[in-house]
């Protein structure tokens, strides 16, 4: 029996929890990993970091709260630590932004800290994995190819709006093969963080134009779908054309996606491929795990950010309004939540199954496996 073993039972693992330090805390990611980890069964806060100018302040002082609920009381008087590699904790979510957290990740990685980011700077690196974990687990595996100094990794999640496309043709590629996609998405204000639009550019308006979200969009989906082989990702093949725009919605990234198939199919079989997708986490028993992760709709208006973003706590993607498509061979529309499922929820996701396969233990025993 592993210690993995020895810690995890059907509902989760045994007391103490894993000690879990947030880079980047004082941010509107790092807030939300607040908001998520507050009564985590597996993951207990221990470290806030963020910037000097923050640093030695009570969280409840340094952090412009914007959550709906109030600033969780086990942390509201902890003190703002600097971002040094020294955290009291056994691992780290990363809020950072992407200005900093290039330098800062790769010193906590290189500390023995496993990270798990919601940053953009190592997602494209060959041996980072880029992770959902209902569509490719097994990419985990490429932090043993990583060279950090005393155990040390980091593992990514995707760009917000990529969560929900890649959702969504993940059964699609199984099935049927996919050739190419053709996106235009609706994004809340919430993905440009705080403060974010100017009130003058968001009401009433659409902006269509969010920098860097279409390269992520056209080649992040390529990496997540790919086979591992060999100890490296095989990219998937797949044209992708995105167009992206921001949208006075608080909360909430709708896509409308049409795709060109490799094999000729016909409709009610592409909506059954929705339906019949299989997570293949499903008995890991992961607390943030949706219990179905893909909600498809049948009525001709959903799903709408106003009323169904809160699939699965947040956790859930939905899809809707699949039909012909006119151009290519099929069309919908895709609704995520983009700071749950697509930043923050998904990352907290990450770390759980990166405890189920045994890859985030306490600091004391990953130094053993390490120097083993």
């Amino acid at each position: 029996m592993t210690l993995l073993d020895e810690r995890l039972t059907p509902q989760g693992p045994a007391r103490p929890q894993l000690r879990a330090g947030i880079l980047g805390a004082t941010g509107a990611v790092g807030q939300k990993f607040v908001e998520i980890l507050a009564d985590h069964p597996w993951f207990k806060i221990t470290a806030l970091a963020a910037s000097e100018r923050s640093a030695g302040q009570r969280y409840r002082e340094a952090a412009r709260w914007i959550g709906s609920a109030p600033i969780p009381r086990a942390v509201a008087d902890m003190k703002v630590v600097p971002l040094r590699d020294n955290l009291d904790c056994d691992f780290v979510f990363s809020g950072l932004s992407a200005r900093v957290a290039g330098e800062a990740e790769r010193m906590f990685a290189a500390a023995g800290y496993p990270v798990i980011s919601n940053a953009r700077n190592y997602r494209m690196k060959e041996d980072v994995p880029l992770l959902i974990p209902e569509i490719n687990p097994d990419h985990t595996a490429l932090v043993h190819n990583q060279c950090w100094d005393r155990g040390g990794y980091i593992v990514t999640n995707p760009n917000c709006s990529t969560v929900g496309l890649v959702c969504a043709l993940k059964p699609l590629q199984d099935a049927f093969g996919v050739d190419a996609v053709q996106v235009t998405t609706l994004q809340a204000l919430s993905g440009a963080g705080h403060p974010g639009v100017s009130s003058l550019d968001a009401l009433g308006n659409v902006v269509p134009f969010i920098g860097g979200e279409e390269d992520k969009i056209a080649t992040e989906p390529g990496k997540i779908l790919g086979m591992l082989a060999g100890g490296r990702i095989e990219h998937a093949t797949m044209a992708i054309s995105a167009q992206c725009n921001r949208v006075p919605v608080l909360e909430g990234h709708l896509a409308c996606v049409s795709v060109k198939l490799r094999r000729r199919t016909r409709l009610g079989e592409v909506r059954s491929a929705f339906a019949a997708f299989a997570s293949p986490i499903s008995d890991y028993n992961l607390p943030s795990a949706p219990r179905s992760l893909l909600h498809i709709f049948d009525e001709a208006h959903a799903p709408q950010p106003r009323r169904h973003v809160y699939l699965e706590g947040g956790m859930g993607v939905g899809i809707g309004r699949l039909r012909a498509c006119e151009v290519l061979d099929y069309k919908f529309v895709v609704l995520v939540h983009n700071t749950v499922r697509g930043a923050a929820g998904g990352a907290v996701l990450n770390a759980e199954l990166l405890v189920r396969q045994g890859l985030l233990l306490p600091q004391r025993e990953a130094a053993l496996v390490a120097a083993s």
